[in-house]
Formats: structure tokens, sequence, C-alpha cells
């Protein structure tokens, strides 16, 4: 039986386990509280804080592959592991560039792939230099740690640019800034990569977001263009190839307008590990991206990545502003009778405002517009009711 080593406990990681069974893969899992998302569900559990170099160590042990639901783990961490002859899928060097949104920008600028204009933000003299660069289309992000609308800032003046900056680089922030670009939508491309090379690609995904957190991804991405599909599918291929990432990999891509008026696109961010963009692949591939990710790190052959259903769609399940008294059980029980096509995943959290808790899945039978839009709304109505234990079409 081969293991795989998870550092992260959240519900990527615990997503990983039904694949892991189905391959007969044991999981061993790094968790910051046994009853975390993962470890109710992953036996093999070691809990301890996942910024400790014994305590990845430990969990490495016996492993066959480290891998994880999240980038932040230290960098002495990794390079101990490594130094310890334990095989770290994504190694460190590609890992840098999801922790790191300065160095990724610039490698992506190496590499050719579109990039917003952005600048290393060192001091206030820096960010006023930028604003007047870009005309005040300034987005600041800090450089590490930031997800699902985190550490990302969009100043409505240069005083409150200034403001900011100062506040954040003397709370010991790095910082860097971005032309904003003006969004038609956002695209995500999952790439999967094992160690030997071999590359597979999934559909191209729409995401639809709200208040900075995915609220919903579509498969394969409505009304996109043949040659700006395949554009976007060879970056991603290039860039995990580059790169040397292992494991799936999601480029986040803004879409816009361009100056001949025809949709083009520019990496947002990437992430290499499960994605929220690939929770669709559950029901709507022929290997999920976490079956894949699994196959991925141990080196195994890759799964097919082809879409089996014309349409797919995701809607995340977040938390209301006050948790409605129906319980979870019965709130899933009314989805099942009105849906009994969607598939819920529940993460096993508990409430808090806009806390992803869970997705629903549904797919369509046809890929045509009215078929898209009324797989969107019911999938939208399922999550709304498991959120909110009301029906949103219904008075």
């Amino acid at each position: 039986m081969k293991t795989v080593s998870v550092i992260g406990d959240g519900q990527l990681a615990r997503m990983m386990q039904p694949a892991a069974v189905e391959l007969g893969i044991k999981l061993q899992l790094l968790a910051g509280a046994p009853d975390s998302s993962a470890a109710q569900v992953i036996p093999a559990v070691t809990v301890g804080d996942y910024h400790s170099t014994a305590n990845c160590l430990a969990v490495a042990e016996g492993s066959d592959a480290v891998t994880f639901d999240h980038e932040h783990v230290p960098s002495d961490a990794l390079s101990a592991m490594l130094d310890a002859g334990y095989s770290v899928q994504p190694a460190p060097s590609a890992l840098i560039n999801a922790q790191d949104k300065l160095v990724q920008r610039r490698r992506m600028r190496e590499l050719g792939a579109p990039v917003p204009p952005f600048a290393d933000i060192s001091s206030v003299e820096d960010a006023q230099n930028f604003w007047n660069e870009v005309d005040g289309n300034v987005c600041l992000k800090a450089c590490r740690g930031g997800y699902d609308g985190h550490g990302v800032w969009f100043p409505k003046d240069l005083t409150e640019l200034e403001s900011l900056v100062a506040e954040l680089l003397e709370a010991g922030t790095p910082l860097m800034a971005e032309k904003k670009v003006a969004l038609t939508r956002e695209l995500s491309i999952l790439v999967a990569r094992n160690p030997s090379g071999e590359v597979k690609v999934w559909p191209i995904t729409m995401s639809v977001q709200e208040n900075g957190v995915c609220a919903e991804a579509i498969a394969p991405a409505p009304d996109l263009a043949p040659e700006l599909a395949q554009r976007a599918t060879d970056l991603g291929v290039q860039i995990a190839t580059e790169l040397g990432v292992t494991g799936v990999l999601a480029v986040e891509l803004f879409a816009y307008t361009n100056d001949e008026g025809a949709e083009d696109i520019a990496v947002n961010e990437l992430a290499m590990r499960p994605h929220n963009t690939g929770h669709w692949t559950q029901a709507g591939s022929i290997t999920s991206q976490f079956e894949q990710h699994l196959r991925a790190v141990l080196d195994l052959p890759l799964g097919d990545p082809s879409a089996s259903a014309p349409i797919t769609v995701m809607a995340n399940v977040l938390g209301a502003d006050e948790d409605p008294a129906m319980p979870m059980v019965d709130r899933v029980v009314e989805v099942a009778r009105r849906f009994p096509n969607a598939k819920i995943h529940l993460y096993g959290k508990g409430h808090r405002p806009g806390r992803k808790i869970g997705h629903v899945n549904l797919t369509g039978n046809a890929a045509d517009a009215a078929t898209v839009a009324a797989t969107r709304r019911d999938a939208k109505l399922a999550a709304y009711f498991l959120v909110h234990a009301e029906w949103a079409d219904q008075a």
C-alpha cells in the first residue's frame, strides 16, 4: 500500500480520502485539531502545528510522498523534509511560486505569460509611483498568505493607498501592487503533472466570485472561443512544465476585452493543490482532481480528465449571517428530495458567516444556453437551501 502524508486539515485534504480509499492509498494527516474537517474522515492523524518542522517530519515518516492542502508550510520545514529524503510534491522550488505572489509575478513575466503591470511595494514612495504609472488603477496585495479575498485591497484614492501601505509595512507585511484589470469574467485552467512529466488538462472552468470568494464554477466555460481555450490550455501546460509542478495546478485567469474587442486572458493566481474551481470534477469528469492529485504526487499514470457531462455546475455553500434552526441533516434531506441528481459535499465545519462549509455539484444533459442556465439555477437553489433552510424561489 502506498502512503501519502498530507499537511493541512481542511476540506481539500478531506476530499482526498474517498479517492485514496478507491486507489488503495493510505493517507496520514498533520491536523491542527483532532476534529478538523479532514481529521474527521482520515484515520491516521498527527495533531500539531504545521509551522513546526518536527511535526512535519513526524507526519512524513513512512510516506511515499508528502503533499499539502494549502501553500503555507514554512520553507524550513520543506527543506528539512527534503534533506531527510522524503518525496515532497510539489517541490519547494515550484511551491514558492504559489506561496509568494511577487515571486510568481516575476516568474510569469520571465516565461512570457500574460500578467498585469506590477511592482514591488517596499515604501510609500513605491506606492505613489505605481499609482501614477497606472492612473490610480491599483490593486494592492500581500505577497504571502492571502486567499478568498483576504490580503487584497482596492484603495479608492492615493491617500487611502498611502495609509494602507504605511500601516501594512509597519506591521511587517511584504507588499506588491498590480494594475486593476477590467474583468469581464474569471476563468481557471486545472492541470495535473507527475514527476515523470506526464501532463493532463481538464476543460477550462468559469468561476463567479462574491465578496472575493468563489461562489460558483461552471465547466466547460460557456461561450469560450476555441482559440482562446487552446491558448489557455497551452499556458497551463507551459506553467506546470516550466515550474516543475507536481500534483494539481490551478491557474486562475482574468478575462477581459482587449484593444481589438476580443476576449483575452491574464494570469491572476497560482495554486498547487486541488482547487475550489475544480470541485466540479467530482461529478463532471472521468477523473476528479482529488484522485488525479494523488496519482500525480505518487508518480502513477494520470487519469483521463475529459468531461463526463456536457455541463457541470458547482455552487459553494457559504455560511449565512445566522445559522438556521433546521439541522443540516434535515436540510440535506430537503435538497435531495427536490434535486435527486444533486451531489452534496459537506465539510464537517462549524458555522461562520461566509465560511465555505460545503458545495453542491449538478450536471446538465446538454451545453445549450437554456440547459446551462437551468443547471446553474438549480445548483444555486440547492446551495441556498443548505445555507438558509429556505427556498430562494418560494415566497
